[in-house]
């Protein structure tokens, strides 16, 4: 597979999935920009994208189908600190594109020097002004994504949104324009899958969803397109179990792997896109 092909294949698997920064056309980009003093626990998996968020110093909250390149023994990123993958714990309802897009990654070695983000816990989330972060595609709400993930070399931007809807296993955004719309206004692009929507309280980090897709059928990161993020109070449970239980809980109710590759990945195409993008 030559670099073109390869470029191409690793677009058309991130563009299907979101949460870069697109922002508002009318406010200057350097508004946005972040870094990781604004969400420590953030993780990422590849070179070109992908996060997950700290939330035990071995444990890692993501969006399941960002986990296609995380086997046991893999390098990834906790902040600055380069850690290796342990297990990788799937939820096992994992439909690609419509639900349950959320998993655990175990890591071999805790991390002591990033204070774990927090779980949150109420059903109340609806309304919530949050913040997205990520360093995947970014662009404006007129133009859609202008500069792909690949080319973004790992700028971290930050946008606010509010929870238009929570219901079920996923909360739901839309990206508005004009007067309805926050002063930093932002929707996801594509390349930075599983990274979190966060509120801030005093000196904690509490993570409401993970970014799981953006709206079929539209043109990415144009106002008025939805964003989908897996819903944590939703899934606590879930996690809770998956973390405290043993092996024989783990294996009951979540699974080691996906059951079903991303668009444009097959077990041939795998070793060698993995190989490229890992850390």
């Amino acid at each position: 597979m030559n670099k073109i092909k390869l470029i191409v294949l690793i677009t058309l698997i991130f563009s299907t999935h979101v949460s870069a920064i697109v922002m508002r056309h009318d406010v200057p980009q350097e508004h946005y920009s972040a870094s990781l003093k604004h969400f420590p626990a953030l993780a990422q998996f590849y070179i070109d994208g992908a996060h997950g968020v700290l939330i035990e110093p071995t444990w890692i909250l993501t969006a399941a189908h960002t986990t296609f390149c995380t086997d046991p023994g893999t390098t990834i990123l906790v902040g600055r600190t380069k850690v290796k993958v342990k297990k990788r714990y799937v939820h096992p309802d994992h439909e690609p594109g419509v639900s349950h897009d959320i998993a655990l990654i175990e890591l071999e070695t805790p991390v002591s020097n990033i204070k774990p983000a927090l779980l949150y816990e109420a059903n109340n989330e609806k309304g919530k002004i949050i913040t997205f972060i990520g360093a995947g595609d970014a662009g404006n709400g007129m133009e859609g994504v202008t500069i792909p993930h690949y080319e973004n070399n790992g700028v971290l931007r930050k946008a606010h949104n509010t929870v238009e809807k929570a219901e079920g296993p996923l909360l739901v955004f839309k990206f508005d324009q004009g007067e309805e719309a926050l002063p930093l206004e932002g929707i996801g692009g594509g390349g930075d899958s599983g990274g979190p929507a966060f509120i801030k309280i005093d000196d904690d980090y509490f993570v409401l969803g993970v970014s799981s897709r953006g709206e079929f059928g539209s043109t990415v990161g144009m106002y008025g397109n939805l964003e989908y993020y897996s819903r944590v109070s939703y899934f606590n449970d879930w996690v809770n179990d998956v973390i405290n239980g043993d092996d024989k809980v783990r294996a009951k109710i979540a699974l080691p792997k996906l059951k079903h590759l991303m668009v444009g990945l097959t077990e041939e195409t795998l070793p060698r896109v993995c190989a490229d993008i890992g850390i």
